[in-house]
């Protein structure tokens, strides 16, 4: 029996294409911002090494379980989610970074990020909402939840 998987959910492949296009941005941004974050963890110097290589592990690590959330997701959506880092770093809103060494520069760009990575995580949600995507609405939610939080904590941490 092959039965495929938005049929029984009930959603309409034709009103999910924006959602889609949302993740799939979503899911390259993703995986160059871990790339980035695991950049920082191995090249952040100075007198906040120690509580900085940790927090960026823990960063990475989260990020690496929403990669596999949104993958999934799209799994879920009956899409074939892109792995090829060349392919992912051509749809990513971020850019990669290098060798970045000072936290007074790191810690700015994470936030630019996370500024980035909601507003991707908005724009899916309203796709999603508009599909009737109530799923992805969540995801996009606990995402949003989860980096509201960690951003004021460190704009509380930078000044």
């Amino acid at each position: 029996m092959n039965k495929n998987i938005l049929s029984i959910t009930g959603l309409n492949p034709n009103g999910l294409k924006e959602t889609v296009v949302g993740l799939e941005t979503l899911l390259a941004s993703y995986q160059v911002y871990y790339n980035n974050l695991r950049g920082y963890h191995w090249h952040v110097r100075g007198p906040l090494f120690y509580e900085l290589h940790a927090q960026f592990e823990k960063w990475y690590d989260a990020t690496a379980e929403k990669i596999d959330e949104i993958a999934e997701r799209l799994l879920q959506l009956e899409v074939t989610p892109e792995n090829r880092m060349s392919i992912l770093i051509g749809q990513s809103k971020i850019k990669e970074t290098s060798k970045m060494t000072d936290p007074a520069q790191i810690l700015p760009e994470i936030l630019d990020n996370y500024k980035l990575l909601m507003a991707l995580e908005r724009e899916t949600l309203r796709a999603a909402a508009e599909a009737g995507d109530e799923v992805t609405v969540a995801l996009m939610g606990d995402f949003l939840a989860e980096q509201e939080k960690e951003i004021w904590m460190l704009t509380a941490y930078l000044n």
